[in-house]
């Protein structure tokens, strides 16, 4: 079935905290490489950081991707738009990765894009990154009631 499936993957990913620390949502969106919506998840993960939740959402879109049917296996290249500076420059290797609790998260992340023979992260405006952003809000809203 090679060269028959989908070959790119494009992940939009979100997280939020109202307060830092405080109520954290994440968000995210996988699409196909002719933007045909794949899945999505919109997740309250308790109280954190916005960096934490950041990561997390990351990371979280990506075990979702490798679990759709055609995931790591098909898929040669994944495309990452974020919104968050610190992720995109310390998935780069711009910045480097202090913090323990987000190290590991990175280290998670890298683990999983291994997967991939192409890697492209990307920062985008807010505004590009709406449907995410949306999707994680929800998330603590529906949490918070």
């Amino acid at each position: 079935m090679k060269g028959k499936g989908r070959r790119k993957l494009i992940l939009h990913v979100d997280g939020a905290a109202r307060g830092n620390p405080g109520p954290a949502g994440i968000g995210g969106i996988v699409f196909d490489e002719k933007g045909l919506k794949l899945c999505e998840l919109s997740e309250y993960i308790g109280e954190t950081t916005n960096n934490v939740a950041e990561y997390s959402a990351l990371l979280r879109a990506l075990k979702l991707a490798s679990d759709l049917p055609m995931g790591k296996s098909e898929a040669e290249s994944i495309q990452i738009h974020s919104d968050s500076e610190l992720v995109v420059r310390q998935l780069q290797g711009t910045y480097k990765v202090k913090n323990p609790t987000l190290k590991s998260l990175f280290d998670k992340v890298k683990c999983l894009l291994r997967a991939y023979k192409r890697v492209e992260v990307y920062h985008v405006p807010r505004e590009e990154n709406a449907g995410a952003d949306k999707l994680a809000n929800k998330a603590i809203d529906e949490y918070l009631g």
